[in-house]
């Protein structure tokens, strides 16, 4: 029986119509900006959020606890009786994995008759929707709960994830690089490249000199890392921070190497966004290696 519903977290950046049309339940983890704190049923429009951003707010964001996981999880199974499989955002990057880990156990006590399935993806912003898409397509192929989740725990480790930003005092602010690095970096306009590596931590990479060296550096990791997946990625996800123009530079820098015509891009969410600022250029796909 293929009765079961994908859920995932607001930290998985997919669009709302995309999250609307594959019926996928969503967690919503909260962000704080000019005292005002926002969530997925009631969000700030993303453009006003970066716009914030650049006039100095500094926005705070709260991962999910295990009631508010326990109270998505319920519902679905009170009002659809389904199945469950949660593809959480990854156990390196916040505790929302563990929580949704610790719902799901609470809940099979109560409902024996119903399997929710936590998946840790490792992944963030739309590495996490790349993996719920891929969780999308097995299911409407007629997979079952175990064969997605089987195949997700098989292949995460294969989810690429590249990302430069544009301003350096962002990753200081969250410790990723120290303070005289972020100034001195600004100063001779230096732009990391940093990945999420098998532990689902934020790592840099590399460092290029100017915006467009930064993003052709995306690409250029992508040919090194894609091997044997090369003919198997079926569509590109790349996200952004309200920089529509640079995510599409990258597309079409991918179009002219690798021939690929199908990409989804969207805005990096605030929850991501609150960490890497405006600017962010974020690339996702199938890989031999992150």
């Amino acid at each position: 029986m293929n009765n079961f519903i994908i859920t995932t977290d607001t930290t998985s950046d997919l669009p709302a119509a995309y999250v609307e049309q594959h019926q996928i339940g969503m967690l919503s983890l909260t962000y704080t900006i000019n005292d005002t704190t926002y969530s997925w049923e009631h969000p700030l429009p993303v453009k006003e959020f970066y716009d914030c951003m650049r006039q100095g707010s500094l926005p705070t964001t709260s991962q999910a606890n295990p009631e508010e996981a326990a109270a998505v999880f319920e519902k679905i199974i009170n009002e659809q009786n389904a199945d469950i499989l949660h593809i959480a955002f990854s156990s390196g990057l916040s505790g929302s994995y563990n929580s949704a880990r610790l719902a799901a156990e609470e809940l099979s006590e109560k409902y024996p008759d119903r399997k929710i399935i936590v998946i840790d993806s490792l992944c963030a912003s739309l590495g996490e929707g790349l993996l719920v898409h891929k969780a999308v397509t097995l299911k409407e192929q007629g997979h079952t709960l175990e064969e997605t989740a089987d195949w997700l725990e098989s292949n995460k480790l294969h989810l690429v994830h590249n990302f430069t930003v544009n301003d350096l005092f962002h990753l200081y602010r969250g410790g990723r690089v120290s303070k005289t690095a972020a100034f001195l970096g600004t100063m001779i306009s230096l732009k990391p490249l940093l990945h999420v590596d098998d532990e689902g931590h934020l790592i840099p990479l590399s460092k290029v000199r100017g915006r467009k060296k930064s993003l052709i550096a995306l690409v250029d990791a992508m040919e090194k890392q894609i091997g044997s997946w090369r003919d198997k990625n079926d569509i590109i996800f790349i996200s952004h921070g309200d920089c529509i123009e640079d995510a599409q530079y990258v597309a079409d820098l991918i179009k002219d190497r690798f021939g690929y015509e199908s990409f989804l891009i969207n805005h990096v969410g605030p929850t991501i966004g609150a960490h890497t600022g405006p600017g962010v250029v974020a690339l996702f796909y199938m890989g031999d290696y992150r």
